[in-house]
């Protein structure tokens, strides 16, 4: 039985996950039963209580990453480097300035420990406007540190809605990449899936909960607009400060890291005695698709809300870790690391803002080998305001550029 479990354990990729949160990336990875985290890191305290609580067995690091990318001897080697930076304004200087960057922002703190660390694969998780923040620079700042770190990369934009089977209006940007191109050429995203999953799978309209998630006539001063507006229980609201707003698409609309000041973001229902009420932290934490046994630690509220928001759709991520498992299992070989030159040249398809891939072709020291480069594909290398341009008006792109 021993070697057993044992031979299990060693046949699982390994995971070093940052910017952990309560460990929503890790836990999708993790439900595959083809992977396993050697280490997390998150500094938030709060965030570090929950994830404790329901990931015991994994070594959690407290410290802020700038401490962390300090001493990376202490980082154990894995297979794959996870992680959803918070994003951060980009210098348009792109990659090489980045580091430079005495604000010492946080993706490329992460870059540091890819660069040291050279995983076979990676996986990154943000918001789906970091696309287009910046006129589009912040991405293609990231998109390109990326690939001249020798990682073939593809991102999509997929809704939890679409993808997890969730009742959640949850768009987030997906970034896998991957040290050898077989691996790289055997991936994708996964297909769109019916959603079965109604609201009353993650919401019990018939709870009856403490007294401070209701709303009444006595403690609520805009009582009256939540009264009025607030009829069906086919559908979430909302209360933005000064009106109702109604999610008509049937799902609960994006939650958000501030529904835990104030709570003026959290959705809110209609329960099945007549009561207006606002949604607990388990169930914030049912629509980002966590399971029923995820554990709770006695924090405030506003600390759960704000995880909750901060997390991921669990579902996607492991189906998005599922074809990951099945591309690293297809390749054969690892990448050669291409020699450094003064410019790299990349390719890069783009179906609009929100889908594409990106790759290293080779690096060059010269202008001469720029302009030989171009004679020889028969391309021209798009510049950064073409690119801006195309991203602005989102069209389809498939171009060289270099850095």
């Amino acid at each position: 039985m021993t070697k057993s479990v044992s031979s299990s354990i060693e046949n699982k990729q390994t995971i070093a996950a940052f910017f952990s949160g309560v460990g929503g990336i890790e836990l999708g990875f993790k439900n595959t039963g083809k992977f396993r985290v050697v280490y997390a890191n998150e500094f938030d305290k709060n965030a570090g209580i929950t994830y404790r609580e329901n990931h015991p067995d994994t070594p959690l690091d407290e410290r802020d990453i700038h401490d962390v990318t300090k001493k990376l001897s202490e980082v154990p080697d894995a297979n794959l480097i996870v992680g959803g930076f918070p994003c951060q304004a980009f210098s348009i200087a792109g990659y090489r300035k980045g580091f430079e960057d005495e604000r010492g922002d946080l993706f490329f703190e992460l870059l540091k420990v890819i660069n040291a660390k050279k995983p076979k694969a990676i996986f990154i998780e943000n918001v789906k406007n970091m696309v287009t923040h910046d006129q589009g620079n912040t991405f293609k700042v990231i998109r390109e540190a990326l690939v001249m770190s020798n990682y073939f990369i593809k991102w999509k934009v997929l809704n939890g809605k679409d993808y997890g089977n969730v009742p959640q209006n949850r768009e987030r940007i997906y970034i896998v990449g991957f040290q050898s191109k077989e691996a790289y050429d055997a991936f994708y995203f996964p297909d769109k899936i019916d959603l079965t999953n109604s609201l009353e799978t993650v919401i019990n309209f018939g709870l009856i909960v403490d007294e401070r998630y209701y709303y009444n006539e006595e403690k609520t001063p805009f009582w009256d607009k939540l009264q009025s507006n607030i009829i069906s229980q086919d559908t979430i609201y909302q209360w933005r400060r000064q009106y109702v707003r109604e999610n008509k698409s049937g799902v609960v609309p994006t939650l958000t890291a501030n529904m835990g000041t104030g709570g003026h973001n959290v959705p809110l229902i209609l329960t099945n005695d007549g009561q207006i009420r606002k949604l607990t932290p388990k169930e914030t934490f049912n629509v980002q698709g966590f399971p029923a046994n995820f554990r709770l630690p006695e924090i405030s509220n506003g600390q759960l809300y704000k995880q909750a928001g901060n997390s991921v759709v669990v579902p996607v991520i492991e189906r998005i870790a599922e074809k990951i498992d099945e591309a690293l299992r297809k390749a054969t070989n690892t990448r050669i690391d291409i020699a450094q030159g003064k410019f790299s040249v990349m390719h890069t398809i783009m179906h609009g803002r929100f889908s594409g891939q990106s790759e290293l072709v080779q690096n060059v020291n010269t202008t001469d080998e720029l302009e030989k480069f171009e004679k020889e594909y028969g391309i021209q290398f798009m510049s950064h305001e073409d690119y801006i341009r195309n991203v602005q008006k989102n069209r389809y792109m498939d171009f060289y550029n270099y850095e």
